[in-house]
This record gives structure tokens, sequence and C-alpha cells, in this order.
């Protein structure tokens, strides 16, 4: 019928690529290409055994089959303070500047709704997750991309985001590091130049600090923007379960950072939907109490992945942007062709699926993203495939 028709906010979105990468794939499929996907930021690997059987032991428990409190149980947030005190040495009031979420995407998806009127501006990293743009048109905002160029080793250039920060006076700046696609992290330096700025241009920080666990050396851990003296004052941090102890399927994540800032995030969220299963939780604090033994061994298998595939873009001769973190892969498309079009390619010729970087933001169009979220040999695969479309 036609009188049926999606609003004009989801109508003005940006087209979703990776739709059209699924029909490629589908296409490929039914022409009996047998496809390898390192597309997927989604890990192979179980869920510790032990965070599994928290789970069934909490889930036994009849008082864990009714609604959790909306900011999540205060056992699950003085577990959340006491992990972030010991890893990031940062101290956080669990009843006022902690909250539980239903993964990480969703904080950061309601959290315009809590804070942005509709033509006001956002800042946003470009290349960048998706929802980083999506959720601030869906609240009524403007999003604003922030350029992170090659040239600057895929972080901003603090004087261009000064400009921004002049020109469009934004409601908030999100920032993602390491970051999603590129893996790009960030220095001390940068970090307290940022909270700098955004005090002196009084803007909301936001920060996605997802991949905090997924570092691949002792000295080069991931901060969080809470350690930055100040930041309390602006900012808040969406950090996850999903990547740290392969749970991405649980949904369970938490926001900690200025009680405002929460607060709002909770007043949103409250209007919307409801906190995180009681189990999970539970199951959750066990998985923080015990962090150091549960991670260490998820860190060491992308060790390994990480040094096949860069062995095998060495000897292919494809550039990429070496991975202090994160399980991505931002490798340059080599020649002359768009992300979209390399993207096409392998997948019709050699069935290899990767992401196109376009869909993060045009910053990203010559480049691709590979995910170690598979096993060695078919990572070793991946790199005969790529080697095969490459030299056609």
């Amino acid at each position: 019928m036609k009188w049926i028709e999606q609003a004009r906010r989801l109508q003005e979105l940006p087209p979703y690529i990776f739709s059209e990468i699924n029909a490629i794939k589908a296409d490929a499929q039914k022409r009996g290409i047998s496809l390898l996907s390192l597309a997927i930021g989604d890990p192979d690997q179980p869920t510790p055994e032990a965070i599994v059987r928290k789970l069934q032991e909490a889930m036994a428990n009849p008082e864990n089959h009714v609604y959790s409190p909306y900011e999540g149980t205060m056992a699950f947030k003085l577990a959340v303070a006491d992990w972030v005190k010991e890893r990031f040495n940062v101290t956080v009031n669990p009843e006022t500047e902690v909250m539980a979420l239903i993964g990480s995407k969703e904080g950061i998806a309601h959290f315009p709704l809590a804070f942005v009127n509709p033509g006001d501006k956002c800042l946003y990293p470009s290349p960048g997750y998706p929802i980083f743009q999506t959720a601030i048109s869906l609240a009524g905002g403007i999003p604003i991309p922030v350029p992170h160029r090659v040239e600057n080793g895929f972080i901003p250039d603090l004087h261009e985001l000064e400009s921004l920060l002049v020109l469009h006076k934004p409601k908030y700046l999100l920032i993602n590091f390491p970051c999603n696609p590129t893996s790009a992290v960030v220095n001390r330096e940068f970090l307290t130049e940022l909270v700098f700025l955004v005090r002196k241009y009084q803007t909301i920080l936001v920060s996605d600090n997802a991949y905090s666990e997924m570092y691949y050396a002792e000295e080069d851990k991931p901060l969080s923007i809470l350690e930055i003296p100040g930041a309390m004052d602006v900012a808040i941090e969406f950090q996850s379960f999903s990547k740290t102890f392969n749970m991405t399927g649980w949904r369970i994540a938490y926001a900690i950072g200025n009680a405002k800032l929460v607060a709002g995030l909770l007043r949103a969220k409250t209007n919307i939907d409801s906190g995180p299963l009681l189990a999970v939780q539970e199951a959750s604090i066990y998985a923080l109490k015990n962090g150091k033994v549960l991670c260490e061994p998820i860190r060491d298998i992308y060790r390994k992945r990480r040094k096949i595939i860069l062995e095998g873009l060495d000897k292919l001769g494809i550039k990429y942007l070496y991975p202090k973190a994160t399980f991505f892969i931002w490798a340059e498309v080599p020649g002359s062709e768009s992300s979209m079009e390399f993207t096409k390619r392998l997948i019709e010729k050699e069935g290899l699926v990767v992401t196109p970087g376009i869909g993060f933001g045009k910053e990203g169009d010559k480049y691709f993203r590979l995910a170690l979220t598979v096993p060695d040999d078919s990572l070793e695969s991946a790199i005969e495939r790529l080697g095969r479309a490459i030299h056609k």
C-alpha cells in the first residue's frame, strides 16, 4: 500500500552500504561460490566457560527472573567501579556515575535523545562506526564528520578539530579509540589536549572505549578518557563486555562518567527499555572480578592471528595501519579501485568478504577492513584468495 511509508528520519539516513554487500554475497552464493568472511567483528571463540557456568547458576535462581533496575543492580555497578579503579586508576561513584547498558551500541544510540535538540550539531569520527552518525540524525541533530586521515595516522588533527568546535559549536564530540574500523590509538598527550579543547568550548565529550582490552602489548594498553584531569566534568565513556570477554550476544555494557550525563542517559533509557537480564549482570560481575585471568588467553589468540595476516599482507605488498589494538586490520586498497569496487570483485571472483572503507565514511574509501574473528587456517586461505585477486 503506497500510503504506508517509513518516517522521513529513516528515509533521510545515508544508504546502508552493508545491505548492498549482503545482496552481492547472496548472488555469489546462488552461483555456487563458497564464501569466506572477514567482514564481521563478532568473535568466533566462545565465552569463557567459567562465565557461562556463572550464568547457568544465576539463571536457575528465580530471583533473577524479574525486571532489573533500569540502571543495573548495585552489585553490578560496584563491580564496575572496582574494575575501573583497578584497570584505569579512576574512581567513580557507583550510585551516580555508573549505569548498566544492553550493549554499548544501545547507550550510544540513546545518548543524543537525552542531550541533543533538533538542529543541534554533533561531531563524530570519519571513518567511524555507522551508529555514531545515525544516532545523531535520528535524534534530530546534525552530524558533522571529523576527518581522520592517513597522513595523521587516522587520528584527528587537533588544529582542524578546534576549528570545527569554533565553527559548529557542537553539543558533543564523540571519539572512539581504539578505533573501529582503523584500529588507531591515541596517547595521553592527545587526550589531555582534547579535554582542554572541549572544556574551552563547552562541549560534551563522548568516548566509545569498547576495545579497551583488545590490545597486544602491555605498553600499549589503551587509556580511559576519565584518566585525564578535568574529564569527569565533561565526559561520559562507554565500555563493553562484548569484545573483552567474547560476549557479543549477551548484550551487556556500561557507561561511566559525569553524573549529569549518566543521569540524562538513564532518563532516556527508562522511557525506552529496561536493564540487562539480572543473570547476565551476575555473570558479568564474575567476569570483571577475574578479568586479568580471562582476558589474556583471548588476547593471545589475536596476537597469533595478527601475525598471520600482517605477514601475508607484507608478502602481497599491501599497506596497512599497524594495529596496536582491536581485532581489525585497516588496509589500503591496491590499485585504483574504490573500496566498494574492490570488495565486490573479491566476493564475486574469490568469495572473500571484507568490509569496504566507504561504509565508515568518505575518508575510508581507499581502504578495507579485515576482522581477525576466524580460525588461523581461514586467515591463511583469505591471504591466498586476496593474492589471487590482486594479481589477476
